[in-house]
């Protein structure tokens, strides 16, 4: 089974979803347990080993979104996520978009960079004695992995700039790092760590903080997607969905809901995936502001027959090995459903899938309003606690 266009999924018993999900992604009868026992994937002993003072485990509610064709390929999409309507809200978007193609989505780069705070030096002399001595940091900052470099990768180039805050001047040294397929914070604040004492002799200076910036603009990732006019209701539509976009790109009151609704689905994959949100949400938020006012993460116009096109650009830091994706049994199980390859693949999904409940929010909005759908669905669990 290659096709993530399934009718009525919703409508099946969750055997039947499992089975689906199975032939889709050829899950082993563990794994199949795993999503059966409902506990999240993890007792208390492995809880208490991944963070401090634990008492115990939390579990959301891991989900489905169908229809997903993404540079041509079908996707199956787990989402993790608490609120209702999201997931059903991305499969129909999903479906509408596969009318023209699906999502068509590219990756920019997978560098991370790592970030070292130099104090009390000659700016100008400190950058022109760094840049002399680049190829010295970066040999050693790659002799503290044993892996990237043996994969072509690993820390590539030596970039330097000045801040001027109202007590001082303070020199940052930024090193750019190929990370692969792995998110890669711990890989670049060890590189930054090991370099630091190196920058303090040939500058004289003292450094202080030696960390990685969540801010990934050499990880940028962009999809786009084609609605067609007749199905997301007629041109008025359309029209109506455009002034949507045009109000939160100019009102940043608007700009925040809208943009949660974005993250609503790409931060439900990451969730599932074992990805860090907190830092997601972070990049994105400030890439929201990076033309000097917070703006629509998204934008929306039409194409000469008076289709509706999305655009969805993010910095987007994720990993497919290490870290939670390689610990958590449920991540890695949903990674697994994914079909992933490489990280290039995922962070696509997850791009796609933000545009997806993007456009599903802003029609709901733009039609019936956003609380017909939602509210069924909050009633259903609002009787189910009763």
């Amino acid at each position: 089974m290659t096709d993530s266009s399934i009718p009525k999924f919703f409508e099946k018993s969750h055997q039947e979803k499992l089975n689906i999900i199975s032939n889709f992604s050829e899950l082993t009868e563990p794994e199949l347990n795993y999503l059966k026992n409902a506990t999240g994937g993890i007792d208390f002993e492995h809880a208490n080993k991944m963070i401090e003072n634990a008492i115990g485990t939390f579990s959301l509610p891991l989900g489905i979104a169908t229809n997903f064709k993404i540079n041509d390929k079908d996707y199956l999409v787990p989402m993790v996520i608490e609120e209702p309507s999201v997931v059903a809200a991305a499969s129909k978007a999903a479906k509408i978009a596969r009318i023209h193609g699906g999502f068509q989505a590219k990756v920019d780069g997978n560098i991370s960079i790592g970030q070292i705070q130099v104090l009390d030096v000659d700016i100008n002399k400190s950058i022109s004695i760094i840049n002399s001595n680049s190829n010295e940091i970066i040999q050693l900052a790659n002799s503290s992995s044993k892996t990237l470099p043996k994969l072509g990768k690993g820390a590539k180039q030596v970039h330097c700039k000045e801040i001027k805050t109202s007590s001082s001047s303070m020199l940052i040294v930024e090193l750019m790092i190929d990370v692969g397929d792995a998110m890669g914070a711990n890989v670049t604040n060890t590189m930054c760590e090991t370099v630091a004492p190196l920058i303090e002799k040939i500058t004289g200076g003292k450094t202080l903080l030696r960390i990685l910036s969540n801010y990934s603009t050499k990880r940028m990732v962009t999809t786009t997607a084609t609605f067609d006019k007749d199905a997301v209701g007629g041109e008025q539509v359309v029209d109506n969905m455009i002034l949507a976009f045009e109000f939160a790109d100019n009102d940043v009151y608007r700009a925040v809901t809208h943009n949660k609704g974005v993250m609503n689905g790409t931060i439900s994959v990451a969730n599932a995936t074992g990805q860090d949100s907190r830092a997601i949400e972070a990049a994105a938020h400030a890439y929201a502001s990076h033309t000097g006012r917070y703006r629509s993460l998204t934008t929306w116009s039409k194409d000469d027959s008076g289709n509706l096109v999305g655009t969805f650009e993010i910095p987007l830091s994720v990993g497919i090995v290490g870290g939670v994706t390689n610990d958590h049994p449920i991540a890695k199980i949903c990674t697994k459903i994914l079909q992933l390859t490489n990280v290039q693949d995922l962070a696509c999904i997850m791009a796609s899938t933000g545009l997806a409940q993007n456009f599903a929010a802003m029609r709901a909005l733009a039609t019936e309003g956003i609380q017909k759908g939602h509210m069924k669905l909050h009633a259903r669990k609002q009787a189910s606690n009763s």
